[in-house]
């Protein structure tokens, strides 16, 4: 389309993208609840020009350009080899559009570059937006940021944005946005603990199914930035790129840098509408996992590294009885891994400790019915392996100073192909000689002062090595699942989830903390995607104990997996846990097919989230008491999205049955200091949807750290 119109305005029914183009840069005019009018008046988007400042209004361009008059954080800082700045001003030279995506090349001839945009919807609501950067020039061309911005209206006064640490990842922070700027950084070389590459912005008070509320998330696990800035003249706008380094983007004549992709989904419902177009999209992708999700059992906290053949053979008949679908070995099964001060790169089958291999274990493991996974970190190295013995120079630091090691180890440089060749090689073989069905892949450090050989910074390379390692894994074996696990949560966006299966969400399994975490986590992703272990009644992270049905009933939802020592447990307790499988199993197409939702609730002491069948048959929901509330008695939950006009029977899901005749858990001494719990806690109770909706149901009384699940049916 040579003669671009005055807007472009892609929708899906759902949302919005308003483009308003000219002859030079696009600019988002709107983003957000959709608009049925395809003919726009420009007249809509005019503004004054008031005295005290520039003799224009300067344009909110897509990519924002200082030479035009913006103030913003420029969209393009660049320059040449001889030190020259570029401050772009950008010509419309080729324009291409859709009903649901458009296109842009955009050329500055005097700078020499060329800007190409692309701007879509998929099919679960979320918008797409990508940019690519050419040098035209003769000469290199260093780039240092390339950011998109992306207008949000005015009445957006609060923010939400997520981090945290390691293992109490996904934590959430609200921030008023008043006439300010906050800026979300990440200079980890990977997503990190700390800070979730997405920023939600929403009208004053926004909650999860109340006010509308804007969301954008950058695909990319290395280095981010988002910057949420509201400048005075009554524009607010979130900017996205990825965080570059000096001199890591250096481009020859006729290369290009391409920035990561960013995603933005909008709702006028709250942040669970947000939530939920997101999942669609996630769950719309070629990747993403269509099977059941295995339960899964880890041996790393029943063994650690003391690996013994007949003690891990025991493992396995145990978990096979009790329901286990697929047995992951973590650490210590490789050349010299006695503890983690040695042996990472050494990506071969120790002898020492495996004297036929691990064809015995894999052997018992299959016979049994269950599939096999195994543990590796391959960006990693110890400087005691023989790998890092053989080529010190394959590793990602600057040379001329002391090693900086994290976890005793180091990060190989895989933007040289090479690197990723060996590694490549080596877990290619292991895939290929053994029955491996799942790799529990893991990348346990920062990348402090990333520099290659060049003296140049690499994470953009190493991010990128990562990416091409694992989908040549894939391409290679294409029914090998892999977990994407960086000490728990670290590296968790959607640029890792095009090529893994499971994010494993924290090395946390504390039942509590994991309340917090995996809501912090579902404003992404859905459930299915979301490792979620059942641990030792004493946390191995917190030392907390916690009864089996709390600890049950917080990894319920997610793909579920246990790491508790399961030779340590009595009759009556692998009873226990056989039970908690089977009902896992039964509901496990609800859980991980259904819609997710998180519910408000005037207690913030008390937590609640759950799925709701597509068809509006059926539905459960967690309550979790995290702390004593501020009254003996606890306020209705107010369960949304169940259809209104069909009634319901609600009921207790009970996850712990009685041992030996003992006291049924649903009675008063389970779930709190109570004379009579509800009457529907030990029997069942009729409502519409509607009902649940506007009245809610009354909670049990429930001691602090105690937790329940309700399952709702469909009376018909």
């Amino acid at each position: 389309m040579s003669a671009p119109n005055s807007f472009v305005h892609l929708t899906d029914g759902t949302l919005s993208v308003v483009l308003r183009v000219g002859e030079g840069m696009p600019e988002v005019a709107h983003w957000g609840a959709p608009i049925a009018t395809v003919h726009l008046d420009p007249r809509l988007f005019e503004r004054g020009v008031p005295d005290g400042g520039l003799d224009l209004d300067p344009p909110h361009a897509l990519v924002m350009e200082p030479a035009a008059g913006g103030f913003a954080a420029p969209g393009v800082v660049a320059h040449r080899a001889d030190g020259r700045s570029i401050y772009p001003r950008f010509t419309s030279v080729d324009f291409d559009q859709t009903s649901a995506a458009a296109s842009f090349s955009l050329v500055d001839s005097h700078a020499a570059i060329r800007l190409t945009l692309s701007v879509g919807i998929t099919d679960g609501g979320v918008a797409t937006f990508d940019a690519t950067l050419t040098n035209t020039g003769t000469d290199d061309l260093t780039v240092e940021a390339l950011r998109l911005t992306l207008p949000v209206p005015e009445q957006a006064r609060e923010l939400l944005t997520v981090g945290g640490r390691w293992t109490n990842e996904f934590g959430q922070t609200r921030t008023p946005w008043v006439d300010t700027c906050l800026t979300v950084e990440n200079r980890r070389g990977k997503t990190g603990h700390e800070r979730l590459g997405a920023i939600f912005a929403g009208t004053s008070g926004f909650g999860e199914s109340h006010g509308e509320v804007w969301g954008v998330h950058i695909g990319w696990s290395g280095n981010f930035e988002l910057r949420a800035d509201a400048v005075s003249d009554a524009r607010r706008s979130i900017q996205v790129g990825e965080l570059l380094t000096a001199g890591e983007i250096s481009l020859a004549p006729g290369e290009s840098y391409s920035a990561p992709r960013a995603y933005a989904a909008w709702s006028g419902a709250g942040l669970n509408g947000v939530s939920q177009r997101f999942h669609r999209f996630l769950r719309a992708r070629p990747n993403h996992p269509t099977t059941p999700r295995p339960v899964i059992m880890n041996t790393w906290e029943a063994v650690y590294f003391d690996h013994h053949l007949d003690r891990l053979k025991e493992l396995a008949t145990r978990g096979a009885a009790i329901g286990i679908e697929r047995y992951v070995l973590d650490d210590g099964w490789f050349h010299a891994r006695r503890h983690d001060r040695a042996g990472l790169g050494d990506w071969w089958v120790d002898p020492k400790v495996w004297p036929d291999g691990l064809h015995p274990l894999i052997e018992h493991v299959r016979g049994l019915g269950m599939e096999f996974g195994l543990w590796v970190e391959p960006e990693m190295v110890n400087p005691d392996s023989d790998l890092y013995r053989a080529h010190p120079e394959w590793t990602l630091h600057d040379h001329a100073y002391p090693l900086v090691l994290a976890r005793n180890q180091l990060a190989l440089d895989l933007g040289r192909p090479e690197v990723r060749d060996y590694l490549f090689d080596h877990l290619d073989a292991l895939l290929r000689d053994h029955d491996i069905s799942y790799l529990k892949w893991d990348m346990n450090r920062d990348l402090a002062a990333p520099t290659t050989s060049t003296g140049r910074g690499g994470v953009h390379a190493q991010t990128l090595g990562v990416y091409e390692l694992i989908d040549r894994l894939r391409g290679a074996h294409p029914t090998v699942e892999i977990e994407s696990c960086a000490s728990g949560g670290g590296r968790f966006d959607f640029g890792i989830l095009e090529r893994t299966d499971r994010v494993w969400t924290s090395d946390s399994i504390d039942a509590l903390d994991r309340q917090v975490i995996q809501r912090g986590f579902s404003l992404l992703a859905p459930p299915e995607l979301m490792g979620c272990h059942i641990g030792a009644p004493v946390a191995h992270t917190t030392h907390r104990h916690l009864p089996l049905s709390m600890r049950a009933a917080s990894a319920f939802f997610g793909h579920l997996g246990v790491e508790w020592n399961l030779l340590s447990l009595t009759d009556e307790e692998l009873a226990a846990m056989a039970r908690i499988i089977v009902l896992h199993k039964e509901h496990r197409a609800l859980l991980h097919g259904g819609v997710a939702w998180r519910y408000d609730h005037p207690d913030p002491r008390l937590i609640a989230h759950g799925v709701v069948a597509t068809d509006g048959s059926s539905a459960l929901v967690s309550i979790t008491r995290l702390a004593s509330g501020p009254s003996l008695h606890t306020a209705p939950l107010r369960i949304w999205g169940l259809d209104p006009t069909r009634r319901y029977t609600v009921q207790l899901l009970d996850l712990a049955p009685p041992a030996n005749g003992g006291h049924r858990r649903t009675d008063s001494r389970h779930y709190g200091a109570a004379r009579r719990q509800p009457d529907w806690v030990t029997g069942r109770i009729s409502a519409t949807g509607e009902q649940l909706a506007v009245l809610g149901i009354v909670p049990p009384i429930m001691h602090a750290a105690s937790g329940a699940i309700i399952l709702i049916s469909a009376a018909d």
